[in-house]
């Protein structure tokens, strides 16, 4: 029996990617590379974070106020439904704005801007960068002090596309202005 002694790390490789990235190698064009792969910034789970912190705090008032004044038969009764109101708050206010997070991606190829988003239905945009017009970012004082902003493309045929909550805006903004030069310059040079 051979072994092929990469094996566990291309299958480790694979089910980190799967995870992390929500992004395949596999949708690549022949020549086609990943320039910048982002999320959307951190700041988008400030929110989901405080909301745990209150539901911990609320559930554990109710139990502590709730509880004592019910009758030994009602206790039990009670304190399931508190903790069936606590399990269905944190899924709605913290894992689910944790996956839309975990599975909003952004990624830019030397060709192409390619967007990923959605838990259950997933939805992509991909826009070739030639199809790109204008390029801006936006950074309110909260984004300059996180380091992230907004980043508008403006194509000639459709409604600007708006990326908010792009982190290291002003390096994504100057690459994928690179990036556009450089595909100009080759459709060019093709013609």
């Amino acid at each position: 029996m051979v072994v092929d002694p990469t094996f566990n790390e291309r299958l480790l490789g694979c089910i980190w990617d799967a995870w992390c990235m929500a992004f395949s190698e596999k949708q690549l064009g022949t020549g086609e590379h990943v320039e910048l792969h982002l999320r959307t910034h951190w700041k988008a789970l400030i929110w989901p974070a405080v909301a745990f912190l209150l539901l911990c705090f609320a559930t554990g008032l109710a139990i502590a106020l709730a509880l004592p004044a019910m009758p030994p038969g009602g206790k039990t009764i009670l304190g399931w439904i508190i903790a069936a109101l606590a399990v269905i708050l944190f899924v709605w206010l913290c894992v689910v704005p944790f996956l839309r997070w975990w599975t909003t991606t952004f990624t830019i190829t030397n060709r192409r801007l390619i967007t990923r988003r959605g838990i259950l239905n997933k939805r992509g945009h991909d826009l070739p960068l030639i199809r790109i017009a204008n390029v801006e970012y936006e950074r309110s004082l909260l984004d300059r002090m996180l380091g992230c902003g907004t980043l508008t493309l403006t194509t000639a045929a459709e409604d600007p596309l708006t990326l908010h909550d792009i982190p290291d805006v002003e390096h994504t903004h100057l690459r994928l202005g690179e990036l556009m030069t450089e595909a100009d310059s080759a459709r060019r040079e093709d013609t």
